[in-house]
């Protein structure tokens, strides 16, 4: 994967103590009192880096869209949003330090909030390490945008999991084509997975920015439950596994709500 930029970035939100090695892994955005649900969000990184993240936070920003986003769709529905806080701004090979990231968020938080179904929400780097920490069992559904997916990964932690899976066709950075191949395993391993193809757009998402924010948001609040599924995703979850018209859905243009 070409690189796609780093972690970091400041904000006035409190953090959870704990973490992986004492960092803090989790950051809550929304935290209501009694949450029922919730939803984390992962940017994206690089391939290789072990520099710490710094103030300055180009795909963190580019989440704030989804954030605001989840926040007011969820307004009022007693669902905790947080994010994922990296150590480092890379995958690092087999280290995959944003997975492990994501996998300690998650022990925090279903210590904080008990046995809540939990939909991740992943963009680049961020959605490979949705997609490695999908078998934990807070988990219950994904939303991978533009996900970095190379051939080696696995997927058998995603048997019994929804994935949502959004590509665009002009990705340059993390192949659409990976992306399909690795849905197609994940259906033959189990996982009920649905792939957008996000027609017009590239990796960081510049273009349809609205029909981003808007089916992300749709998909992600109807994991849990809060919405119906639209019809041609809940027809393609449906869909016998090795059935290819589940993974290439044209994202329709998104109505304002």
């Amino acid at each position: 994967m070409s690189s796609d930029t780093v972690d970091g970035g400041t904000t006035a939100d409190s953090t959870t103590a704990g973490g992986t090695a004492g960092h803090p892994a989790l950051r809550w955005r929304v935290r209501p009192e009694a949450a029922r649900a919730a939803v984390l969000v992962l940017h994206g990184g690089e391939e290789h880096s072990l520099s710490r993240p710094g103030p300055v936070n180009l795909p963190l920003l580019r989440m704030h869209g989804f954030l605001r986003s989840l926040a007011k769709d969820t307004a009022g529905a007693d669902v905790a949003v947080g994010t994922v806080r990296y150590r480092h701004r890379g995958w690092n090979g087999q280290r995959a330090d944003a997975a492990r990231d994501a996998l300690a968020a998650l022990d925090e938080l279903a210590r904080e909030l008990g046995e809540v179904p939990t939909v991740l929400i992943g963009h680049s780097m961020g959605g490979r390490a949705a997609l490695r920490a999908g078998g934990h069992p807070a988990v219950t559904g994904l939303v991978a945008l533009a996900p970095w997916c190379p051939a080696e990964d696995p997927c058998e932690q995603l048997a019994g999991r929804d994935v949502l899976l959004l590509h665009g066709d002009r990705d340059k950075v993390t192949p659409p084509a990976e992306t399909r191949a690795f849905a197609a395993r994940s259906r033959a391993a189990g996982a009920r997975v649905c792939g957008y193809t996000v027609t017009g757009s590239g990796h960081a998402m510049l273009q349809r920015i609205p029909d981003w924010h808007r089916a992300t948001t749709r998909l992600a609040t109807a994991l849990l439950g809060l919405r119906p599924l639209p019809a041609e995703t809940a027809s393609a979850l449906a869909l016998p596994p090795a059935s290819p018209e589940a993974l290439t859905l044209a994202l329709p243009r998104q109505p304002r709500d």
